[in-house]
């Protein structure tokens, strides 16, 4: 039901009102009041960004502070599984994820000595994937791959939904890809800087980072080189809890290039791999994701896509953003994950007013005739 016909059901004056002429009436503030509260009660935005709901507890703290009011029974398999989790395995993936990042920093070091080409671009591919592995199993992850098949290629961008920043071990783990980033400084700048040695990766300073028409250009550059490897890019923007996908961002569907969709879908009933980036750092987020009992997901390879005819970037990038959540299983969103840490944008408030004044006033057609 459109606004006016709302309105129209509020005012209880039926289709014989004559909504064209410009009239206000005190009822109709009461349809706004009645979206706002209808809003608040249905929220399907805001609580994308926290941790989804389990049906059931998983004998994890965090996902049911009131575990000891259960039974006596559940408290000691929780103790049990606590013993387990900081005692034997969160040691053994600690140890896991250092080798594996060791590894990474020094074996990609040690090819980015040898001169480009086919052998120089072998041995990358294979430290990456060994390494990626190696952190993979840091994290007890037990990924399925389906439609393999699809995997991204040379000279392509891949899009996929974006839930944590594991995400992009565990799409590598699979198959190598250049990523995309800002340079960063401490132990991260360490392991930019020596897989940009082996392997062509697209690195931005934070001052280029807004410069759109530089960002479009690195990238372009990049797919046209079908030596290279395929891009890889989460177009929302921001981590997302696994149950929706949102807004993806244009930039990145602009290039004309194909593209190679993928959906990540994480089960959260042994882990749950939402980061919070709001409420954990990095640190405590990958010791939570460390003292879980498995990280298990699926990922499917969609087939691959190219811009249509009359298409525009936007249009593109709503039919990729689409198939991934239908794929996928996720509620498919309009709304800009960048809620997650701004207000709502003006153009949506106002796009509400224009409706309303439409309503009232009419076009400038109508009211140059009248």
């Amino acid at each position: 039901m459109s606004l006016e016909e709302e309105i129209k059901e509020i005012r209880g004056s039926g289709s014989s009102k004559d909504l064209s002429s410009p009239e206000f009436e005190m009822s109709d503030i009461f349809y706004f009041c009645r979206k706002g509260v209808e809003s608040i009660m249905d929220d399907e935005v805001t609580k994308r960004f926290s941790p989804e709901e389990l049906e059931s507890w998983n004998l994890l703290t965090r996902s049911n502070y009131n575990f000891q009011h259960i039974s006596l029974r559940l408290t000691v398999l929780w103790g049990l599984g606590l013993l387990i989790r900081y005692c034997f395995l969160l040691p053994l993936r600690v140890t896991l994820a250092f080798t594996g990042v060791g590894l990474l920093v020094v074996g990609t070091t040690m090819v980015g000595i040898l001169p480009n080409g086919r052998f120089k671009n072998f041995l990358s591919e294979k430290v990456h994937l060994m390494c990626y592995r190696i952190c993979v199993r840091a994290l007890t992850a037990i990924i399925t791959y389906h439609d393999s098949e699809n995997k991204p290629k040379n000279g392509g961008i891949c899009v996929a939904n974006h839930t944590s920043p594991i995400d992009v071990i565990i799409l590598a783990s699979d198959g190598c890809y250049a990523m995309v980033g800002q340079v960063h400084g401490g132990l991260m700048g360490i392991i930019q800087r020596s897989m940009v040695k082996a392997c062509p990766h697209i690195w931005f300073e934070r001052s280029e980072v807004k410069d759109r028409s530089l960002v479009a250009k690195r990238l372009s550059d990049h797919v046209e080189d079908k030596t290279k490897l395929p891009i890889l890019i989460f177009p929302e923007g921001t981590c997302i809890n696994n149950t929706s996908v949102m807004m993806f961002k244009k930039g990145s569907f602009e290039i004309g290039t194909t593209m190679y969709p993928v959906a990540i879908k994480y089960d959260p009933r042994f882990g749950d791999a939402f980061w919070n980036s709001s409420k954990f750092g990095m640190v405590s987020y990958l010791l939570r994701m460390m003292s879980s009992w498995a990280i298990v997901c699926s990922v499917w390879y969609l087939p691959p896509v190219t811009r249509e005819e009359g298409e525009d970037a936007v249009q593109f990038a709503n039919r990729v953003k689409s198939a991934i959540a239908r794929q996928g299983g996720l509620v498919d969103l309009l709304w800009d994950g960048g809620l997650k840490r701004e207000k709502v944008k003006g153009t949506f408030k106002e796009e509400q007013q224009k409706l309303y004044s439409k309503m009232l006033v009419g076009n400038p057609e109508d009211r140059s005739r009248s």
